[in-house]
């Protein structure tokens, strides 16, 4: 009987740790957004081309 007190115990312990380590993650940033990073570099190419068009507009404008 003594052995479920030690594993619930145990248990308990490992729980808490878990628990503060996931709060320190969390309010370091670390889940704040895992999504955009990633397909970033897709997009890197449509915002050159439409800030060169941009660019290219306004040029003829001034001309």
């Amino acid at each position: 009987m003594s052995v479920i007190y030690i594993l619930i115990t145990v248990s308990i312990v490992v729980a808490v740790v878990f628990l503060i380590a996931f709060i320190k993650a969390v309010k370091s940033g670390q889940y704040d957004d895992d999504y955009t990073p990633s397909v970033r570099m897709l997009f890197d190419d449509e915002l050159v081309k439409s800030t060169n068009k941009i660019t290219k507009t306004d040029k003829q404008k001034l001309n």
